[in-house]
């Protein structure tokens, strides 16, 4: 997309966007720009209205009865399967729970026990810190299990494949830069030496299309508080491909996971299915504010959510070089929208100071250290216009000088 040159080609951007309506459908406050869906989603009515009716219609009325009346019992998988839609899986293969954390640590203990004679975890260097410590914890815990890394053990993930390899950990986007790698080409490499592939798609669920059965995907995890809207700390997902379930066994066996549950028995069987994935009581509030925001999607259409996101990102790119360029930004990630998720990312030395101003002055994105500033861009409830007033603020704060106030050097506990 070439910039628009003035205001009233962005608007007409909006105006002509099909995705429009959909901005209704979620709480924005006056005066913000909101541009870090890619960290936290925004509200939305829905979301509220299932966690009332969960707590003051199902807890209250039906107190423990609600786990059969109001069908709890059932959410992690029914959630599973609504989401699923998302990720390109078909039903019985994805299951809402824990953390993505714990997910991760359960999926790669899984996919080691599925490859005994293989003692290597293959990751990315610069991946999100949560799934490097998980699978350091995960080594560790298992004798002779070696991690390596791309950048740091060989220049390339593909360098890294080979017959000693049992599982590779692998970010669809990467969460600093917004570099979106060829799901499918990379599988295909995994299963060429016959190693298995597990995808976070943190960045991807909800942002653009995923297609994991599509590319023989063996396991992803992600969380749904970023681009699906399912509220702070939202419960996490498994995908497991229908192909592995008989054969996977997860290490945090507790009793959700059992075969039998309410039999109450002195030993574990795991459940059939996805559901063996389960570790302990599920969060049904949080899994019910989930449902709120899952709900929205139901009539999305994700080519047009993919194609408006390559538009806003492009846009934002082009405006801000032009307007920003001479104050010490540098774009970091993809310049095609092709290879980029839905962020984009600028590296400037002062960037936390920059951020900071922004934020104070409606403009809400995030810092990552060392000096990235990331904005997304969730095409659900972000418009053209919004592109467009954000990069006038950035530059202003830029040309002036705003941000080397000494306040906006300050650290806060959240960046």
């Amino acid at each position: 997309m070439r910039a628009p040159l003035d205001l009233a080609a962005v608007e007409a951007l909006d105006a002509a966007d099909p995705l429009r309506a959909m901005r209704d459908r979620f709480i924005l406050p006056e005066g913000v720009i909101y541009l870090d869906g890619n960290s936290l989603g925004a509200a939305a009515p829905a979301v509220f209205n299932e966690l009332q009716k969960a707590a003051t219609q199902e807890w209250a009325q039906d107190l423990i009865r609600a786990w059969n009346t109001a069908s709890w019992f059932d959410m992690p998988v029914a959630l599973g399967d609504q989401l699923g839609r998302l990720i390109g899986a078909v039903s019985g293969q994805t299951v809402v729970c824990d953390t993505t954390s714990i997910n991760i640590y359960k999926v790669l203990h899984a996919a080691l026990g599925m490859r005994p004679n293989r003692s290597v975890i293959v990751a990315e260097g610069d991946s999100f810190p949560t799934d490097l410590y998980m699978a350091e914890g995960v080594a560790s815990t298992r004798p002779g299990t070696v991690l390596r890394l791309e950048g740091v053990d060989a220049p390339t993930i593909e360098e890294l494949i080979d017959e000693r390899v049992a599982v590779i950990l692998v970010n669809h986007v990467n969460y600093k830069t917004g570099q979106l790698r060829d799901m499918a080409a990379l599988t295909c490499k995994a299963h060429q030496v016959g190693a298995l592939i597990v995808w976070d798609l943190c960045h991807t669920a909800g942002a653009l299309p995923v297609e994991l059965d599509a590319a023989n995907a063996d396991f992803a995890i992600g969380c749904t508080y970023k681009y699906l809207n399912g509220g702070p700390g939202a419960p996490a997902f498994i995908y497991a491909a229908k192909r592995h379930h008989e054969d996977v066994h997860q290490p945090l066996s507790g009793w959700w996971g059992h075969a039998r549950p309410f039999a109450f028995e002195q030993s574990y069987t795991a459940g059939s299915g996805i559901r063996r994935f389960l570790c302990g009581t599920q969060p049904v509030l949080s899994m019910r504010a989930l449902k709120g925001a899952l709900d929205i999607w139901d009539d999305v259409d994700m080519a047009a959510v993919r194609k408006k996101s390559i538009g806003l990102t492009d846009l934002f790119i082009q405006l801000v070089e032009a307007r920003c360029g001479a104050y010490g930004l540098e774009l970091e990630g993809p310049r095609d929208g092709n290879a980029r998720g839905s962020q984009v990312s600028f590296l400037h030395p002062h960037g936390y100071q920059v951020m900071r101003a922004l934020i104070e002055r409606g403009v809400i994105g995030d810092f990552r250290a060392p000096s990235t500033i990331r904005f997304g861009f969730t095409p659900l409830y972000v418009g053209y216009k919004d592109v467009w007033q954000a990069v006038e603020v950035l530059e202003d704060i830029l040309r002036t000088g705003a941000w080397q106030e000494a306040r906006f050097a300050v650290k806060t506990a959240v960046t």
